[in-house]
């Protein structure tokens, strides 16, 4: 497709809890220069009392980088809209696709499907407050809900308060009976559904989520919608990244050793801030997947990195175990 960019993003890596936290989000920044990045869901009401410092700190070298709020009071979304743009993020998304019973507890996530006119409030009040796009990530549907009148139905209402831009996770949610990761395998994907509401809006962007593993699978999703969001693969297997990046964008495929040497100095000044070594090495491990020494890569990070007073020294042992050559 040869449409402009759109505000999500060509190729964005989802919301992750306990994943896109910031050192993941600066690695993967080195590693692909153009993919949108997201922050992990951020609760509006940690923010409403005042854990700004706690939850939205980041560094600049992510940008473009947007932040998740998860909510379902207006007031609060609006709050955490506007420090949002103070913080400088460049991107506010409003989470309606989460099926935890932790967060369906807080009235929010994919529960919200069920509201469309509370989203479209939230929407609403969220664009009010702040300059910086407002984007949904959704559901095709939850439970029983999820014929196609049910889910054009939930994105009229949020487009008719402004939304333009929704992300699509090409499942629906079970609210009950299982759990967040069997949420992302059970329920059958339908790329077709998503497909059939770009063409039905063409007016909206609408980026496809779910599944996406490999550059066959993402370049034919492209075809159909904006664009493409990638979720547990940017992790499982995170140099895809970087060659996605390139045949999207262009420019030159970056080694995996000079990545993990650039991300570095940033370990070093983290380390200094009390942030744990095992944090710092989580998004390394599939680095070297399927080459030589991967498995003594990922041993010598994860056991290096529990050891006390562990610092870089430990990727710089474990870069060792990985053979040198061109696909390093």
């Amino acid at each position: 497709m040869t449409e402009p960019p759109c505000i999500h993003g060509r190729l964005s890596v989802a919301p992750m809890m306990e994943w896109t936290t910031p050192p993941a989000r600066y690695f993967l920044r080195l590693l692909a220069p153009n993919v949108r990045l997201y922050t992990e869901m951020v609760p509006a009401v940690a923010l409403w009392h005042g854990a700004a410092e706690r939850f939205l700190p980041f560094h600049p070298a992510e940008h473009p980088v947007a932040v998740q709020f998860g909510g379902s009071d207006p007031q609060e979304l609006a709050h955490a809209a506007r420090l949002a743009e103070q913080w400088g993020y460049d991107e506010v998304n409003l989470n309606v696709g989460c099926p935890s019973d932790r967060v369906q507890s807080g009235r929010f996530g994919a529960c919200l499907m069920l509201e469309p006119a509370r989203v479209a409030d939230c929407v609403a009040a969220m664009q009010a407050a702040t300059r910086l796009p407002v984007t949904v990530k959704t559901r095709i549907g939850v439970d029983d809900h999820d014929s196609e009148a049910f889910l054009d139905a939930f994105v009229e209402a949020v487009a008719a308060a402004g939304c333009r831009s929704f992300i699509v996770h090409a499942r629906k949610a079970w609210l009950s009976g299982l759990s967040p990761k069997e949420n992302r395998e059970i329920p059958p994907l339908d790329y077709l559904r998503v497909h059939r509401l770009k063409a039905r809006r063409p007016d909206l962007e609408v980026a496809i989520n779910g599944g996406i593993a490999d550059a066959v699978t993402l370049r034919e999703q492209l075809q159909w919608v904006d664009g493409a969001m990638i979720g547990r693969e940017a992790f499982s297997n995170p140099y895809v990244l970087a060659q996605w990046d390139c045949m999207l964008f262009g420019g030159e495929l970056p080694g995996r050793r000079a990545v993990v040497t650039a991300y570095l100095p940033y370990v070093e000044a983290r380390r200094r801030e009390g942030v744990p070594m095992s944090q710092l090495v989580k998004v390394l491990m599939g680095l070297f997947n399927g080459l030589p020494g991967a498995r003594a890569w990922r041993r010598t990070l994860t056991e290096g990195s529990q050891q006390p007073g562990a610092g870089p020294d430990v990727i710089e042992r474990a870069l060792k175990c990985v053979a040198h050559g061109e696909a390093a």
